[in-house]
């Protein structure tokens, strides 16, 4: 017996001094062999000085099957977007456009209810960007006729003495003055030669995001409407939360790699306000009641502008009053044993420990139940929670209900116009 034990420890030894031989050649191979090691071998220069943990390494295989799936499918039409909180001090999202040949970069906001693509240029009065387009830095650059259809298209246009075409509008408090130019484009792989956008020459005002705009509204010089042919009328945008910053969520442009298991909801026309994304909205349930709003409070009417749309400008969800008051009174009464303070613009907010009840919007089709991230805002300090919704303003927005990005966030928003439908899926991108 303890000739077997000495023979087996003898083995052993032989068989470890053989394997921790990394200079040498393999004996039992061929002398062009070359020998491989695993990168945790004794061997390997790259040998972790910690024992890698089983859930370390799934992890890091989980991050290269991802990587392999990437080269099945092909390049895909994806651009990342960020939060511009902490990059460009803004509180919408951005995305980063290349424009020219050669190319300038800029970060430009997104927004689903603007048409035109505008961005400051050199030689702006007022513009606060120190980033600014410079025509004629690129090859590709030229001014767009009065005669162009596009002139036509533009808000507000006018006509300079030298027959370029210009225009202005208003952005939330501020104003623009543009002139309206083609350039290429290029937001992914794809170069968008003669695409149509502003060059802003002046600006009022500070709520102009600061690096420009991409519209994605419906309207004709949109980037959806001027990409028609290559992306088919179709995108969708995930949106990560506002405090990172990090550029995590992404747009994704065409039909092809939409989620094919989504929740959807018609997609209605306004031909008043043909940009915007309404949808028919029908109740809103807070807990396990569906809370009594009037139904004009909710209704589609395209003669007022009144109904539903889905936005990315704007922060926080806004009601017509009628419905915000009818929510924030249940929500209210089903949260026991606290009262209700206000803190800066929101008039529902509680200290310490509180539970909250959910909220459910409830559309022609689908139904989509916010989750806490998407619900409640919470004070600097942690201490204070609160609704993240209120009252409509009282003008020309005070008929319209806007879902906004707030409650977006970690959801996947469609938009389909071929088949005029918005989905929506939860997907986690921050």
């Amino acid at each position: 017996m303890r000739i077997q034990l000495l023979f087996l420890f003898i083995s052993l030894l032989l068989l470890n001094s053989e394997s921790l031989n990394c200079n040498g050649n393999n004996p039992r191979g061929h002398p062009s062999d070359l020998r491989v090691f695993h990168i945790d071998s004794p061997c390997s220069p790259y040998k972790q000085p910690k024992t890698v943990s089983w859930e370390s390494t799934l992890i890091k295989d989980n991050a290269r099957l991802q990587y392999l799936s990437s080269l099945a499918v092909g390049k895909k039409p994806w651009v990342p977007i960020a939060s511009g909180r902490s990059i460009v001090q803004s509180p919408t999202y951005i995305v980063r456009a290349n424009i020219g040949t050669p190319a300038q970069p800029m970060l430009v906001a997104l927004d689903t209810s603007n048409d035109v693509t505008w961005v400051p240029c050199s030689g702006c009065l007022g513009c606060a960007s120190s980033v600014l387009f410079d025509p004629s830095k690129s090859s590709s650059s030229r001014t767009v006729q009065c005669e162009a259809p596009q002139c036509k298209q533009a808000p507000n246009p006018t006509c300079t003495m030298s027959k370029s075409c210009g225009f202005n509008m208003t952005y939330g408090g501020s104003t623009i003055t543009a002139s309206l130019t083609q350039d290429t484009l290029t937001l992914t792989d794809d170069a968008i030669p003669n695409y149509t956008f502003g060059c802003i020459n002046k600006a009022t005002g500070t709520s102009l995001p600061a690096q420009g705009l991409m519209g994605l509204g419906r309207g004709p010089l949109s980037l959806i409407s001027q990409t028609q042919n290559l992306y088919k009328s179709t995108f969708s945008y995930c949106l990560p939360n506002s405090k990172s910053s990090s550029f995590s969520g992404t747009l994704r442009l065409g039909p092809k790699f939409q989620p094919v298991r989504i929740k959807t909801t018609p997609l209605l026309k306004n031909p008043r306000r043909s940009s915007l994304y309404y949808v028919n909205m029908v109740g809103i349930r807070v807990g396990n009641k569906i809370v009594d709003i009037p139904p004009s409070a909710l209704a589609f009417n395209p003669a007022t502008g009144a109904g539903t749309i889905f936005d990315s400008g704007t922060v926080y969800t806004r009601l017509v009053e009628p419905a915000y008051v009818a929510v924030r009174n249940e929500f209210r009464r089903r949260v026991k044993n606290a009262n209700a303070t206000a803190l800066g613009g929101f008039d529902t907010c509680y200290s310490g420990s509180v539970v909250f009840p959910s909220v459910t919007f409830m559309f022609a089709g689908m139904n989509v139940t916010l989750p806490p991230d998407n619900l409640l805002i919470h004070s600097s300090s942690g201490s204070t929670s609160c609704l993240a919704m209120a009252a409509a303003p009282n003008n020309v927005n005070s008929v319209l209900n806007v879902i906004a990005s707030m409650q977006q966030q970690n959801h996947r928003v469609l938009i389909d116009l071929p088949n005029s439908r918005l989905g929506i899926s939860r997907e986690t991108c921050t």
